[in-house]
């Protein structure tokens, strides 16, 4: 089944590849990624797709968060600490003030390639290959080091072994409990009104813990969470190296991650890219955009979940803030039509990309916002389940998108602007985030 698999994918084209110079390497890097032990297992990804199922219900909510573009120099323990501890207090404001079950899914242990919309970039007259994440070539704007190499793919698989190893001990070893809410803000958030208002909702936490352990209600499920993790399944080379065969039921799993998604760049119903996602038993996701029709919508379920099995695929919609509500009414109504059971979850952050006068990529945290409130407007006018986030954010105090309610301003971008790709919400714009969504689930509910 598995070289059924390859030569299924490989017969077809594949956009957003690199130019790899040596094919030899390559074939050296493949072998490698081969040999190596699974980084997830396919019974978690069954797991992942029964959660995925109660939220295609309209039971639970999707928070799926992290990096823009993972960093080999970012496999700290400190940044994993730090990404986990938004993620795990956004998940806290969204449970607790929204009363609603929330899947977390990580950016994280394997989102080190990016498409690009070039393949050259050019500066001061020197062009050279574009970046195409740590897994590809380097950042640093030297011949050198933009030249493809291979076996960085190797030093991704380890990058991202280190990254679920430092994960699965913070959510083992009581890093994760509930009991802990206030030591996840006792850094700069705390200062934030965000930050200020998480105190508070902590405060009411703490209350409701003391309640349960003076009636002898004291559980497991306070001390650890569940958490998955998920990249944009883009650079083939990779995804197929890391694809196993289940010996529990004979099919193919990517063990790359728990979940992967089809980018709006190579979700081509005739490319590899989607040939691949459609064999793989992974809960797979697509981005749809502004210029999706009903009838691609359609087609790529058909693809991609052919038997109509709940929490087998998620769309994830990047429409822009001033799209949004006359662009995704259609797609719904005919998801609704068909009978599809997908999950629906908002991408606000790529839709509403620009370049500030600094020349810097950023985002405006009021158009992020904007495009959640439009997603949830129509979901509620459809009576629809608005099923969750996909947000790209930091643990870290970066100023890369502006506003916010500790102000980021044009001009200050420059500050701590720390991303190699795309702008992304630092620590207190993703808890401002994160109760404006349970609010606006709350009064969906």
């Amino acid at each position: 089944m598995y070289t059924e698999l390859t030569d299924a994918v490989g017969a077809l084209e594949a956009g957003q590849q690199p130019e790899w110079p040596d094919p030899a390497a390559v074939q050296d890097a493949v072998a490698q990624l081969r040999a190596m032990p699974p980084l997830v297992f396919a019974g978690e990804c069954d797991l992942l797709r029964e959660r995925l199922a109660a939220v295609s219900r309209g039971e639970a909510f999707v928070l799926q968060g992290g990096d823009c573009a993972e960093t080999f120099a970012g496999v700290s323990a400190d940044n994993v600490r730090n990404k986990l501890k938004t993620l795990l207090q956004m998940a806290v404001v969204l449970t607790y003030a929204a009363s609603v079950p929330v899947v977390k899914i990580g950016r994280l242990a394997g989102q080190y390639a990016k498409p690009r919309s070039k393949p050259t970039e050019t500066r001061d007259g020197v062009t050279l290959p574009a970046f195409r994440g740590d897994i590809v070539n380097d950042f640093e704007f030297t011949e050198s080091a933009r030249v493809p190499d291979p076996h960085r793919m190797v030093r991704a698989y380890h990058a991202s072994a280190a990254t679920l190893n430092l994960t699965r001990a913070f959510v083992g070893g009581g890093f994760a409990d509930l009991h802990q809410v206030h030591a996840w803000n006792n850094d700069f958030v705390r200062t934030s009104p965000a930050g200020q208002r998480y105190e508070r909702l902590a405060r009411r936490l703490d209350q409701a813990l003391k309640f349960m352990r003076a009636i002898d209600v004291d559980t497991e499920q306070l001390r650890t969470v569940e958490l998955y993790s998920s990249h944009e399944a883009l650079l083939l080379d990779y995804e197929l190296a890391l694809t196993r065969i289940d010996s529990r039921t004979g099919a193919p799993y990517d063990v790359s991650g728990h979940f992967v998604w089809i980018g709006e760049r190579t979700r081509r119903l005739d490319g590899a890219h989607l040939e691949f996602a459609a064999r793989i038993r992974n809960p797979i996701g697509v981005k749809v955009g502004p210029t999706t029709t009903p009838d691609e919508l359609l087609a790529l379920a058909n693809k991609l979940d052919p038997e109509r099995e709940p929490g087998r695929l998620t769309f994830v919609t990047r429409m822009g803030a001033g799209k949004i509500r006359d662009a995704l009414p259609a797609l719904i109504q005919k998801a609704q039509a068909d009978g599809l059971v997908a999950s629906w979850i908002c991408d606000p952050m790529h839709g509403n990309t620009y370049e500030a006068p600094s020349g810097h990529k950023t985002r405006r945290f009021d158009d992020v916002v904007d495009e959640v409130r439009g997603f949830f407007e129509v979901h509620r006018s459809l009576g629809t389940h608005p099923g969750g986030i996909h947000v790209e954010l930091t643990g870290d105090d970066v100023t890369e998108c502006v506003g916010g309610g500790d102000p980021i301003a044009e001009d200050g971008l420059g500050s701590r602007y720390e991303t190699v790709c795309d702008p992304r919400l630092n620590r207190t714009q993703s808890l401002e985030l994160a109760f404006l969504v349970a609010e606006l689930l709350e009064s969906a509910n």
